[in-house]
């Protein structure tokens, strides 16, 4: 070999860590398996799929565990330790953990809803795309280039889009995942410009090295790095459902399987914030003056027009719960927001961006509690509206007691002292960032948002206006149940426990 070729090579042969990628790996491999599997097995058995599909994400979220002992990198610049395309830092694995834990509840609650579909709907697809999409929600959160992080977010965004509309023949599942998909494509578009821009500034598309670098672009470019740091947020916010990139949300909650609705809820939302970090504090710090007043101006916005939007639902019993959960999680993400503009102005970014991430597990376990009941409900309620959930209590307690307990956690009220916990964080970073205006509008919004919550909390222990009907609850639905009632429960227990496991290390 030539004196010219061997450092070329050096440079291009990279020495994998299979142990760091291990997590969304193996989410992506059993992915594969189970696609392949369904060619094989009977319908009869395609039962198996889905507690495959569950034992696949209970093994990658597993696979965290041995990445607790230190930080590890792989696909880095030769030469350059710092310049890597992966990190597995306590941040990563946090989300990573809200991400793989988030689609094996999705996961029990799609094996009961794929038993229960009048339509069979295609299993062996459906789990493909639901592993692939938490495939790439894993990943983001590791990457630290631009391109990795835009590619995660595909990969997490496609499989959904044909996930909300895979049920064959409905209008409505259609024209939800039209709506999804041509949004989300604008977004990315916008980012991908806004990500050019960055490279032509900086010359790089790596985190650390574009942090580095943007600090001293020529005046001349200094408007066009301006525009692509914008530009760049768009995707993620778009991802997050801030206003005003929130109006896909409720039609697509109500078109999509409920599980699916669940999950982008969840999961989608952990993409989207886990990218905005990331993109604003990791890469643009010295821009913060830019995407500071920006996110704060969205989080103000977001929260007020979600809980307005949920609002609304209340005004007729004949909007959907999920609807009313979909407002309200666009309403959820304006409080997410609000530490990540705070850390623009705080002299400890560390733990503004710790609070939006105890906050996010926070709601990943009781919105997720939420759906697991109305999932129930929806077994023998159709429509699942809100008026359905009157006399809950009476035809099954404790499905209602723990719905109360969710919906009390969301609003941040005893004896849902995670939600309370989880909003008095985010309103002191708001607070010690010099954010007083954000701070008296998120108030304003708890107050808006405990309107709607109690009311459908005090109609699940009304008198029924008809019979319920009483069913066996199937196991993975019980699963999830009990999964994500014994963690807010525990949570609201010890609350402490969120911030030091969101102690996330990022710098």
């Amino acid at each position: 070999m030539s004196s010219l070729a061997q450092p070329l090579a050096e440079s291009v042969v990279q020495s994998v860590d299979w142990l760091a990628i291990a997590p969304p790996t193996i989410t992506a491999v059993v992915g594969l398996v189970v696609l392949v599997a369904d060619l094989f097995l009977q319908e009869t058995r395609k039962a198996l799929l889905g507690w495959a599909s569950v034992a696949g994400l209970a093994a990658s979220a597993l696979m965290l565990l041995p990445l607790l002992d230190g930080d590890r990198a792989t696909f880095c610049l030769t030469g350059d330790a710092t310049a890597c395309s992966y990190t597995a830092d306590r941040f990563t694995l946090v989300i990573q953990f809200l991400v793989l834990g988030g689609a094996l509840l999705a996961a029990l609650l799609s094996i009961t809803t794929l038993k229960d579909a009048d339509k069979g709907l295609p299993e062996g697809e459906y789990w493909f795309l639901l592993l692939s999409s938490a495939a790439g929600a894993a990943l983001l959160p590791a990457s630290r280039d631009l391109a990795t992080l835009i590619v995660a977010l595909e990969v997490a965004s496609l499989p959904a889009f044909a996930l909300v509309g895979i049920r064959h023949g409905d209008k409505k599942s259609a024209e939800a995942a039209l709506k999804f998909f041509l949004s989300s494509v604008t977004a990315t578009a916008v980012s991908l410009m806004g990500v050019s821009f960055v490279y032509a500034t900086t010359g790089t598309l790596y985190l650390t090295e574009i942090a580095d670098r943007i600090q001293h672009v020529d005046g001349q470019f200094h408007t066009l790095a301006q525009t692509g740091v914008v530009l760049t947020l768009i995707g993620f916010a778009f991802k997050t459902a801030a206003v005003p990139f929130h109006f896909w949300v409720p039609d697509t909650y109500v078109g999509a399987p409920l599980p699916i609705a669940a999950y982008l809820s969840v999961v989608g939302k952990a993409v989207g914030f886990s990218g905005l970090i990331l993109v604003t504090v990791v890469a643009f710090p010295s821009y913060a003056d830019v995407w500071g007043p920006a996110l704060a101006a969205l989080a103000a916005l977001t929260m007020t027009v979600g809980n307005l939007g949920a609002l609304r639902q209340q005004a007729t019993r004949a909007y959907s719960a999920v609807r009313l959960l979909a407002w309200s999680s666009v309403g959820q993400a304006g409080y997410l927001l609000v530490p990540i503009a705070a850390a623009a102005y705080s002299k400890d970014a560390q733990k503004s961006i710790g609070s939006t991430v105890a906050y996010a597990l926070m709601y990943a376990a009781v919105n997720l509690g939420a759906f697991a009941v109305a999932a129930l409900v929806g077994r023998s309620r159709a429509l699942n509206r809100i008026s359905d959930y009157r006399g809950l209590y009476a035809s099954n307690p404790l499905a209602a007691l723990l719905l109360a307990f969710f919906l009390l956690c969301l609003a941040g009220l005893p004896p849902g002292v995670i939600g309370l916990f989880a909003k008095v964080t985010v309103f002191s970073a708001a607070v010690d960032a010099g954010l007083g205006w954000l701070a008296v509008v998120m108030a304003v919004n708890v107050v808006i948002a405990l309107f709607y919550y109690l009311q459908w909390t005090a109609l699940l222990f009304r008198a029924p206006e008809g019979e319920h009907d009483k069913h066996r609850v199937p196991v993975p639905l019980t699963a999830a149940l009990a999964l994500t009632g014994a963690l807010a429960i525990a949570l609201s227990g010890a609350p402490q426990l969120v911030l030091r496991f969101a102690d996330t290390g990022l710098f």
